[in-house]
């Protein structure tokens, strides 16, 4: 486990305006600042919201994020943001979640280059990887997760391993209310780790963090926050009330008070 946690509040496409987004972020603030030394935080709201959102943190602890960028730096590619042009306000950029993988029809080699274009540009990555419920069903977790690491890190080096983060989310857990076994969870990323020390080097690999992602809550989140391998939690719908996330905060910050 990392020295202190990372909680990234992965917004999604909420909220529609932006009066509601920056009272979002005004409302975790206090736990999001309160315990540095043990708890990261980044949140990682759409695009249209992210300049507001870099004036209210500015000067706090908390980073910001984006839910998503390009893998060239200009261009004729209408609708796309670029590395560069995040990396002025963010520290932070998603690349791989399962949402676009599925809805977007991004592929491993997709990933991969904006995976490699962020890390170019000084940003650091969470790096989403996962398996399908009939995947999970088939006990094919090992080799999917597998395959989508070794894909999507097939272009960085060990000089990346400080700014890369692996999340993983079990795709039949994300939105749906379940969450896996934290025995599951457990497994797998430390097969995920092994996977990257294999690609970048086991020393280079120490620096890299894995999180778990897919329904957490503040319910849950002490179960996997608490396992040996696990350095924070990648929060999506628990993110959007401010309530809960500070709960998340807090219930995380006790944990790590404790090691």
């Amino acid at each position: 486990m990392s020295p202190k946690a990372l909680l990234a509040a992965n917004w999604k496409m909420n909220p529609v305006n932006a009066g509601d987004a920056l009272d979002l972020v005004k409302g975790v603030l206090p736990a999001s600042t309160a315990k540095p030394e043990l708890v990261e935080v980044a949140i990682f709201p759409p695009f249209p919201w992210l300049l507001g959102i870099a004036e209210v943190l500015e000067g706090t602890t908390v980073k910001l994020g984006a839910q998503d960028c390009f893998w060239e730096i200009s261009g004729a590619y209408t609708g796309e943001v670029s590395p560069a042009m995040l990396k002025g306000w963010c520290q932070w950029v998603i690349t791989g979640h399962s949402e676009r993988r599925a809805y977007l029809g991004e592929t491993d080699d997709m990933v991969a280059r904006k995976t490699a274009a962020a890390l170019a540009n000084d940003l650091s990555v969470i790096m989403c990887v996962g398996e399908l419920d009939e995947h999970y069903d088939a006990g094919r977790t090992a080799e999917v997760v597998t395959g989508q690491v070794r894909a999507g890190l097939a272009n960085c080096s060990a000089d990346d391993s400080a700014r890369l983060v692996i999340a993983y989310e079990p795709v039949w857990a994300i939105g749906s209310g379940k969450s896996a076994d934290p025995e599951h969870a457990y497994k797998t990323m430390r097969m995920i780790r092994k996977t990257v020390g294999e690609l970048i080097g086991a020393g280079a690999a120490r620096k890299v963090r894995v999180l778990y992602g897919g329904s957490v809550n503040a319910s849950n989140v002490e179960a996997y926050v608490e396992l040996p391998l696990c350095d924070g939690c990648l929060v999506g719908g628990a993110s959007l009330n401010a309530e809960e996330f500070t709960k998340i905060v807090e219930v995380t910050a006790a944990v790590y008070a404790h090691l």
